[in-house]
């Protein structure tokens, strides 16, 4: 599995290495263009490698907040996406996640490993999801929707040990993206609505579940080619099973190249119902061409 990212990853950069220093660019840099709500030109390409490591030494759980082994779960990410329209309202594309988790109070960093141990850590390719992304109203270009639908790859959620990997219910997702750009041009409001429909899986701790997750992004660029940000985020989940927990956090962009730029992020769960209290490290790679 760590072969298979590493060749995408050398993929992704050799599409951005050649003569991009030698380009002057007037315009502004995709980090403050390309947003996502932000559609794709006919036969651009947008692919973006994220990765999210979040690990957890608390819970909550019916009203008790608890210590507990330290649990550490790994979601690298791959989206894909083309235009597909002339007007560029319609783009197309694919996610899938490949993910890896220990549990058993095991390093934070042993995620990394893949190495599968029998009783304290699975890894594996989890999804895959079909996804459209367009503009449903032509006199606000920068709102958009996201909508996929992922389908699960593997049979059971925790296996005889107790280690989960992924749910295994079907998911219907649809998020609503907006941004605003201050007539400065430094500071941009970017804000998301994360929606889901989760079923197929009796044996899922998803199944039959609702999910409504809100977000709000204040970035500020203190030159065309890097941004700092700070944001706040909150998940809801409803029907079988009810969670919720709200997170804060902060984090940068910088364009390395023309095509390509790198995201670091750090969240922090502040609050949470029936869910671990823990923060995630996030990196990213996106490339856009």
């Amino acid at each position: 599995m760590k072969r298979v990212i590493a060749i995408i990853a050398i993929v992704v950069i050799s599409f951005n290495g050649f003569s991009q220093e030698e380009e002057q660019d007037t315009q502004a840099s995709n980090i403050q263009t390309y947003t996502p709500s932000k559609l794709l030109k006919k036969g651009q390409w947008d692919i973006k490698w994220f990765n999210n490591l979040y690990t957890e030494t608390e819970s909550r759980f019916n009203g008790v907040k608890a210590d507990k082994p330290r649990e550490t779960y790994f979601t690298s990410s791959f989206d894909i996406f083309t235009g597909v329209s002339e007007n560029s309202t319609f783009n197309v594309g694919v996610l899938f996640d490949i993910r890896s988790n220990v549990i058993g109070d095991r390093s934070a960093l042993d995620v990394l490993s893949f190495d599968g141990e029998r009783g304290t850590a699975r890894s594996g390719l989890t999804s895959i999801a079909p996804v459209v992304k367009f503009n449903p109203i032509k006199s606000v270009s920068n709102f958009t929707i996201q909508s996929a639908f992922h389908i699960p790859l593997f049979g059971e959620e925790s296996d005889s040990q107790g280690v989960f990997l992924d749910q295994t219910a079907y998911t219907f997702q649809n998020r609503f993206f907006y941004d605003y750009t201050l007539p400065s041009g430094n500071w941009q409001l970017f804000t998301e609505l994360n929606t889901e429909y989760n079923f197929g899986d009796d044996d899922s701790f998803a199944n039959n579940t609702f999910v409504l997750a809100p977000g709000v992004f204040m970035s500020y660029f203190p030159s065309d080619k890097s941004t700092v940000l700070g944001f706040v985020q909150h998940f809801q989940r409803v029907g079988d099973f009810d969670q919720d927990f709200t997170a804060l956090g902060f984090g940068g962009k910088y364009q390395l190249t023309k095509e390509l730029n790198l995201e670091l992020l750090y969240s922090k769960f502040v609050r949470g119902e029936n869910t671990g209290l823990g923060q995630s490290f996030n990196i990213g790679l996106r490339a856009l061409f």
